[in-house]
C-alpha cells in the first residue's frame, strides 16, 4: 500500500499566523494533535502560544510546543528560552526544534548548535525532542546522523522521501494549504505514523518504556 494511501493520525500545526482558532471546532474535525509555535531565536514568543497551548489542551488534542531555530544565535540560549516559556505535563508531546534556515552557518556550526539545544533541552525534560525538517535541507546543509531523535519530515510530495539515516518518520507535514473547521484560512496538514496509544505514551508524564 502506498504512503499516501494509508489511515494515519491526524494533526496539525500552527502560529499566531492562524489568529484566533477554535480548538473545540478543530477537535470536532478528527484532528488528534497538534504542535504549536512557542518561541524563536532568544527573545522571541509567539504571541498566541499561552492561548493556543491552553485551549488545545482543553479541546482534548496531545499538543507539543516547537521553537524555530536561529542557528546564527547561541544554541544553548535559545534552548533555555524555550524552557523558560514551555512547560510540560501529561498531554504534551516531546519539544520540537523547526530547523529549517542555516543564516549562513557552516554544516559544522549547525550541527553543534542543534546538538547543544536538543541536549539542553533533552537534560531539562527528560524527552527526546522531535526534529523537523525538509529532507533535501538536511543533506544539503546539515549533514549529521541524528536519527535516534524522532523525525518530523516536511515534504509535500504525495509519498515523503526520507533525509539520509533516518529509517522512518513519526511525523509527516504534508501539506501548507490545508482546510479545518475552526481556522480561517490554510493550515500545516501533518500525519502521525503511530496508534493514538503510542501517541500518548510520547507524552511527558506517561514516557515511553525502554
Amino acid at each position: 500500500m502506498a504512503e499516501n494511501q494509508k489511515t494515519y493520525l491526524r494533526g496539525i500545526d500552527v502560529s499566531h499566523f492562524q489568529g484566533d482558532i477554535d480548538w473545540p471546532a478543530v477537535a470536532g474535525d478528527g484532528v488528534h494533535f497538534c504542535f504549536i509555535k512557542a518561541t524563536e531565536g532568544i527573545g522571541d514568543v509567539d504571541p498566541m502560544f499561552a492561548r493556543n497551548w491552553t485551549e488545545a489542551k482543553a479541546a482534548g488534542l496531545l499538543r507539543g510546543a516547537y521553537h524555530f531555530f536561529h542557528p546564527n544565535l547561541d544554541a544553548k540560549q535559545q534552548a533555555e528560552h524555550f524552557l523558560s516559556v514551555v512547560k510540560l505535563d501529561g498531554d504534551s508531546l516531546p519539544p520540537a526544534l523547526d530547523i529549517e534556515v542555516t543564516d549562513g552557518v557552516d554544516a559544522q556550526d549547525l550541527q553543534t548548535g542543534i546538538r547543544t539545544w536538543i541536549e539542553t533541552v533533552e537534560a531539562a525534560t527528560g524527552r527526546k525532542p522531535v526534529l523537523y525538517t525538509d529532507p533535501s535541507f538536511w543533506q544539503e546543509n546539515v549533514k549529521a546522523d541524528l536519527s535516534e531523535y524522532p523525525l518530523w519530515l516536511a515534504c509535500y510530495a504525495s509519498e515523503p522521501s526520507m533525509p539520509p539515516d533516518w529509517q522512518n518518520w513519526t511525523f509527516w507535514q504534508h501539506s501548507e494549504q490545508g482546510q479545518v473547521n475552526g481556522i480561517n484560512g490554510p493550515v500545516d496538514l501533518d500525519n502521525c505514523d503511530l496508534s493514538y496509544e503510542q501517541l500518548q505514551q510520547m507524552c511527558a508524564a506517561r514516557p515511553m518504556k525502554a
